[in-house]
């Protein structure tokens, strides 16, 4: 790999040290995943010039999902730094309307427990992405040698950074415990849309044989340790299965 295709990712905190992340993916120009609460965008601005970028450089912002944690300040964050915005034409109704599709789909307790937080109910300043995605798309002409990556599940038009050097952006397709409090550990995000089919995008990933997971909630991950936790996941689901207690969304809904 050349000198000039080499990508450093660098977090942002948006709330607590690991809660919400954004990152910076630094390359021949910056590429910002993810763009947090809303009233954080000078916040998020702020990380990025922490990181020595000027902020009127950034050349994309990429959104993984469409809940409220992820795209909230993601049209003040554009405005700010004149950066266009990418993401899933699958998670477009959310965007344009400012909210995310509800009801929230509880993982677990401590899901259940957040979908009742006012905050995720919010309208927000609604997005229009200028970059619309339907597949797999490269990130060269925005100045970083990867790709974004389909990854429904979490939601249906999730979506993951993949470095050419092996490094997950990988948005809610996993996460660290009470919303990375304990780092390092792989667990569930609070919400799947369709737990299944995020299962299955997580391991496709994995398949690609990244170097570590960078996630929304927590911070770094190993792979290793990752694919592990999805075996002990598949057998989770198969149980939830025999019983009828997988709930999950239609896409279109």
């Amino acid at each position: 790999m050349s000198a000039s295709s080499r990508v450093s990712v660098r977090p942002i905190a948006v709330a607590g040290r690991h809660s919400i992340n954004a990152y910076l993916l630094l390359g021949r120009r910056p590429v910002l995943v993810d763009a947090g609460l809303p009233g954080t965008g000078r916040r998020i601005v702020d990380g990025i010039a922490g990181h020595g970028v000027d902020p009127a450089d950034l050349a994309l912002i990429v959104l993984t999902h469409a809940h409220i944690d992820h795209f909230g300040a993601a049209a003040h964050v554009s405005r700010l730094t004149g950066a266009p915005i990418a993401a899933h034409r699958a998670d477009l109704v959310p965007y344009r309307a400012g909210r995310a599709r509800e009801p929230y789909l509880p993982t677990g307790p401590f899901g259940a427990v957040m979908s009742r937080l006012p905050a995720l109910h919010h309208t927000v300043q609604p997005v229009e992405p200028e970059v619309v995605l339907d597949g797999p798309q490269r990130l060269d002409d925005f100045g970083v040698a990867g790709s974004i990556m389909p990854t429904p599940g979490h939601t249906a038009g999730s979506v993951s950074v993949l470095t050419d050097a092996g490094d997950l952006v990988a948005g809610d397709l996993v996460a660290s415990p009470f919303l990375g409090s304990i780092t390092g550990r792989p667990a569930n995000p609070p919400f799947h849309d369709d737990p299944v089919t995020n299962l299955a995008s997580l391991r496709a990933m994995l398949a690609l044989k990244p170097v570590a997971l960078h996630v929304g909630h927590g911070g770094r991950l190993d792979p290793d340790r990752v694919a592990r936790w999805a075996d002990r996941q598949e057998r989770r689901l198969d149980r939830l299965a025999a019983r009828g207690r997988i709930r999950h969304r239609p896409a279109e809904a």
